[in-house]
């Protein structure tokens, strides 16, 4: 541990409370003291998020029952996302981007050849949903349990309150020995490139070997005092802002089923000026309109996300950010986790994975051999994965086709482009093997094959030169149906699952 005795976190929210849940849990039999400083006065986003599956890791790390944390936290189970709207003129209106597990083993070879077929010009059926046992969960409103229990080779995620999860993870950070100040950062105070110390309100100058920068997207240690300076992706990405407002769901005191209604998918439906998020839980459902301040102004995008909503009279929260990432995560004595390290977009939720994967290297690195590499490896590591990310990210819209507006057109045209994502592309639209292209930039991807595949099939980027269909390829599409929703059959539906969470075993 290179002599390290105290860390000091400087922010709670998700990002500084998973992060002190982490270390505290790895280094308890260990003389180390974790403390946590935030203010009482900053307050934590809480308007509805998602994960992936890396979540069930987090918390089987901590040994903490899914029960435990779901009831706490508004959570619902998530088994993918749903993407209407992005192709309104080509290719399917909608698609599934689902987890793909071991229940989809029997299937997914006859999505990738079809897809394959496709591509050389045959007519083959290549629509994701067909071949996923996710996707048929999600349209059923049905989530990962079988009556028996957790079905193992299911694949799943989770909607959540993220302000109630960062209060459960600092009540048990703290069970875990972490110690937690609530007080106002005045000054950090730096010495030979590294953070001295931190001059507060009430507790006046602390000092430690390790800072932690959970400060947001301001940067307070890592951008503001180390110098570290946000990469811009702005040319990349189209976002940069987004409004939201939460709904009630409509109750009927007579019904026994509280979550009538409840779906186990998150919703990415493609607007005029950029798309919507709905995420459904257990209380109420977390809307968003995420936009480009460049063609819709902040009070129009609020009032359009308040006519799809009914008019709801909800208050409004608006962000903004510039989407990018810093360059050393970890600079010297300080590590930068959540928005201190940058922001893409709420896209396919990766932010929160970005946060778990940072903290998790970390401690793997911090714990290396050779420190003298660690820092530099690391830093490598989480780069390549938001990097990866944001090609992904960027995928959705350079593959739309919709023309409705010039958000979207430019979208489309956009030449600035990863020379990874740009191969991958090409490799699609062109003769020969896509999965070479993706097994060459392998160390460069974020997301799996499965996914590539999804995205590329889902909408619809494909030629017209149709030949003709093959019957086998028929044959094999309706047999891949057939056993996604024989499958589907056997599992509970969310209604069910949430109204009886607390008889659930643990993961």
């Amino acid at each position: 541990m290179n002599n390290i005795s105290n860390i000091l976190i400087v922010g709670g929210g998700t990002a500084g409370w998973m992060a002190a849940c982490l270390m505290a849990h790895r280094w308890q039999n260990k003389s180390l003291t974790i403390t946590l400083i935030e203010s009482a006065n900053i307050g934590t986003v809480g308007v509805g998020e998602g994960s992936t599956p890396f979540l069930r890791d987090f918390f089987d790390q901590l040994g903490i029952a899914e029960t435990t944390w779901m009831a706490a936290c508004d959570a619902t189970y998530k088994c993918g996302i749903e993407f209407p709207g992005w192709c309104s003129h080509t290719g399917p209106s909608s698609y599934f981007h689902p987890f793909y597990g071991e229940a989809d083993t029997h299937c997914v070879g006859e999505f990738f050849a079809s897809c394959q077929q496709r591509r050389e010009g045959f007519d083959t059926p290549t629509h994701p949903n067909d071949y996923f046992v996710n996707s048929y969960l999600a349209e059923q409103g049905k989530g990962p349990y079988k009556q028996a229990g957790l079905a193992s080779n299911i694949e799943y995620g989770y909607h959540f309150d993220a302000a109630k999860l960062g209060l459960f993870l600092a009540e048990h950070a703290r069970s875990l020995g972490v110690i937690h100040l609530q007080d106002e950062v005045e000054k950090v105070n730096a010495s030979n490139e590294k953070i001295a110390s931190i001059a507060t309100k009430s507790y006046g100058l602390l000092k430690a070997d390790f800072y932690v920068d959970a400060t947001g997207l301001k940067g307070l240690l890592i951008q503001q005092t180390l110098g570290e300076k946000l990469i811009s992706y702005q040319d990349y990405l189209p976002n940069n802002s987004a409004v939201a407002i939460s709904t009630d769901y409509s109750t009927d005191e007579t019904s026994d089923k509280r979550f009538q209604d409840m779906k186990t998918q998150t919703l990415s439906e493609a607007l005029e000026h950029g798309w919507m998020w709905s995420i459904p839980l257990q209380t109420r459902c977390g809307n968003g309109y995420v936009y480009s301040d460049r063609f819709i102004t902040k009070t129009d995008a609020e009032q359009r996300l308040r006519r799809r909503l009914g008019n709801n009279d909800k208050p409004a929260l608006h962000l903004s950010w510039t989407p990018g990432r810093i360059e050393q995560h970890w600079k010297n004595n300080c590590l930068a986790v959540g928005l201190s390290q940058g922001f893409l977009e709420p896209l396919e939720a990766p932010m929160l994975n970005l946060i778990q994967q940072t903290c998790e290297s970390f401690v793997e690195h911090f714990e290396s051999q050779d420190q003298s590499n660690a820092a530099k490896q690391f830093n490598q590591t989480i780069n390549s994965l938001i990097d990866g990310t944001r090609d992904y990210l960027q995928a959705h819209y350079l593959l739309n086709t919709r023309d409705d507006s010039e958000y979207w057109i430019k979208a489309r045209e956009n030449q600035h482009i990863s020379a990874v994502l740009s191969d991958i592309i090409f490799a699609w639209d062109n003769p020969g093997s896509f999965e070479q292209a993706l097994i060459k930039n392998a160390n460069h991807l974020a997301y799996a094959k499965t996914s590539w595949y999804c995205i590329f099939a889902g909408k619809g980027r494909f030629t017209d030169a149709h030949k003709h269909s093959l019957r086998l390829t028929e044959k094999k599409h309706k047999k891949a149906v057939d056993i996604c929703q024989k499958t589907s059959q056997d599992f509970m539906y969310q209604t069910d699952l949430l109204n009886t969470v607390s008889t659930r075993r643990a993961l």
